[in-house]
């Protein structure tokens, strides 16, 4: 032993002399071996791999050059299968540098991927128990195992560093996320809950993650029961009552989200924040039966807060969209409504949210009542008194513009829509301007402007207005060329304007004598399709079907086929209260047009009617 040891240090005291004496010569022989392995390297990339390895297996051979060549060496030489070189290679890796436990994970993973399931545990247990106190390496191995996919072997490793380091939610994260990557959804949960609980701002993140990975609904059921069963446990934990109403919203279930809520809102005594906001959801969702009965709650529960003022005012506007929406509306009805904003408006004078309410007012008299003069004076009316609110402004200023069309005065309606497409460029209300002037456009028959400003539209950052500004410029692009008079296209584009200014009974004329003087014309479908939607407006759910029957015997092939297997489907469903038959043709879209954007609502609407949601 001794005499090894003299030797040993014989050599170093050697080596260290010649270094002194010849720093230069030493200094070359480095920076030859990193010109080598750089070109090597070079070599690697662009898939030269017998020069590469050539070069690696000549500097493998100063251990000093293992750092610096390891990792594309290694690849080559798994790549290549070369097992045995592999292992020899990483045992002097190993033996020179100890440790670096990534080489002793390396060398798992040669036995991985000859699937030596004993090897490569044993090599993995051994590592797992050497560094079982040191929760930094731990950590190290459990990342590199992750990169090189071996996800389930890298979970131990995490476990050990969470125990390692004293902290029950270490890694939570990257726990999750290798579950995620296993498709072991409990265990995903579980972890992604330690995250957030650890800190409660990232429960953004989280449900972001889990929307989506928990595509079905068997998922959200099962997170659902899961969060049942902490909330109970834990009353008191915010993230959980979090989660569930979260949930609840996911599977469109507003009068569930709105019992977790109001419980939240009691447990933080918040007057109804959380509460307001899902009642908000739901309108925006059009659930109008689920948000009235929220907003009444709001209303009678915090009567003289900001949250229950608030709510009188949206009460009104889910009850108006449920009228609006039931065919036919009834005028009786509408009255009603106008009585309520009112009383509202008297109640509490002009501020922000009566201002809104005097506007739904205006266009109550306006669309429904034909009381023009009297919505117009109202809309001024908020325009004058809302010059603080820009956007409330430049809105009533659209109205105006829209009744200005009703009036048959498209000039002063395109005088307004420039202003509020000046006002707010860029913005929502601006694109919305943009896109109704375009519209006057097409309703005028001047059908390269329309299409001109629509091409812009296109590209809107807001995807509804980019929507229709793509369906109306395809509309003018497939028709404008069929004949030389466009009379159809006129035709149709007339037609389309009495139905905006509620002319139901003339624009379906006009659509009838589409369909029957321009038999052979592009057009016909989307003369159908409008007709249908007037006749829902009228109540005259029969007729509709029957002409979306004819799209899908007709123009099976065309874009409108799925929109009217969709429309028919929820006709019967809605309206003519036809389970069988709703479900038929939620079927039939699901088959024959798998790719439309209706399939995903078509296959939930179609499971409810069959009962699978059913507890």
């Amino acid at each position: 032993m001794w005499i090894n040891l003299r030797k040993y240090f014989s050599l170093f005291f050697f080596c260290s002399f010649l270094t002194l004496l010849f720093p230069q010569t030493f200094s070359f022989a480095q920076n030859a071996a990193m010109q080598e392995a750089e070109l090597a390297s070079q070599y690697f990339q662009q898939g030269d791999i017998e020069k590469a390895e050539n070069l690696y297996k000549e500097l493998a051979q100063n251990p000093k050059n293992i750092p610096v060549i390891h990792n594309n060496y290694f690849e080559l030489l798994l790549n290549k299968s070369d097992f045995a070189t592999a292992e020899t290679y990483i045992d002097r890796a190993i033996a020179q540098y100890p440790q670096n436990v990534l080489y002793s994970v390396d060398k798992a993973l040669i036995y991985n991927r000859q699937q030596l399931e004993n090897q490569k545990d044993k090599v993995l247990q051994g590592l797992l128990k050497a560094l079982s106190d040191d929760h930094q390496r731990l950590r190290m191995s459990a990342q590199h195992l992750s990169r090189k996919n071996m996800y389930e072997e890298a979970i131990p490793f995490y476990h050990q560093a969470r125990k390692s380091s004293g902290n029950e939610s270490q890694y939570a994260l990257e726990m999750a996320t290798l579950f995620r990557m296993l498709n072991e959804k409990d265990k995903m949960i579980e972890e992604y809950l330690i995250f957030v609980n650890e800190n409660p701002a990232n429960i953004s993140y989280v449900k972001n993650i889990l929307q989506n990975f928990l595509t079905e609904e068997e998922d959200l059921k099962a997170l659902e029961m899961l969060m049942y069963e902490k909330v109970q446990k834990s009353p008191e934990n915010a993230v959980y009552s979090d989660m569930l109403i979260w949930i609840n919203l996911q599977q469109h279930n507003f009068y569930g989200a709105f019992i977790q809520a109001r419980a939240f809102d009691k447990r933080n005594q918040t007057q109804g924040n959380k509460t307001m906001e899902i009642g908000m959801i739901a309108l925006e969702n059009n659930a109008y039966d689920d948000a009235l009965q929220i907003f009444d709650y709001l209303v009678k529960q915090f009567p003289s807060t900001t949250n229950g003022l608030l709510a009188k005012r949206y009460r009104i506007k889910s009850r108006e969209e449920l009228v609006k929406n039931t065919f036919p509306v009834e005028k009786i009805d509408i009255e009603e409504l106008i009585t309520d904003y009112q009383e509202l408006i008297a109640e509490t004078g002009y501020n922000n949210t009566t201002l809104e309410a005097l506007r739904s007012k205006a266009l109550l008299h306006a669309f429904y009542l034909d009381e023009l003069d009297t919505a117009m004076s109202n809309l001024q009316m908020v325009v004058e008194a809302s010059r603080g609110d820009t956007r409330l402004r430049d809105r009533a200023k659209l109205d105006l513009g829209d009744l200005f069309i009703l009036k048959q005065e498209p000039w002063e309606s395109t005088l307004l829509y420039s202003q509020v497409e000046k006002s707010q460029k860029n913005e929502l209300l601006g694109y919305e301007a943009k896109f109704k002037n375009a519209k006057l456009s097409f309703y005028k028959g001047d059908f390269e402007l329309a299409k001109e400003h629509l091409d812009v539209l296109k590209l809107a950052t807001t995807r509804e207005i980019a929507n229709d500004a793509l369906d109306l410029s395809l509309l003018i692009q497939d028709n404008i060329f069929m004949d030389s008079t466009r009379a159809a296209l006129k035709t149709y584009a007339a037609a389309d304007l009495l139905l905006f200014r509620q002319k139901h009974d003339d624009a379906l004329h006009l659509l009838d004598s589409i369909v029957v003087t321009f038999e052979h014309h592009n057009i016909i479908d989307e003369a159908l399709f409008k007709s249908a939607e007037i006749q829902i407006r009228k109540g005259n759910f029969e007729e509709a079907v029957d002409n979306l029957v004819t799209i899908i015997e007709k123009f099976p092939k065309d874009v409108l086929a799925d929109n009217a297997h969709y429309l028919i489907a929820e006709i019967y469903e809605l309206h003519l209260k036809d389970q069988e038959k709703a479900m038929e043709y939620y079927q039939a879209l699901l088959t024959t047009h798998p790719g439309s954007v209706f399939v995903a609502d078509a296959r939930k609407r179609f499971r409810n009617l069959r009962g699978d949601m059913l507890n």
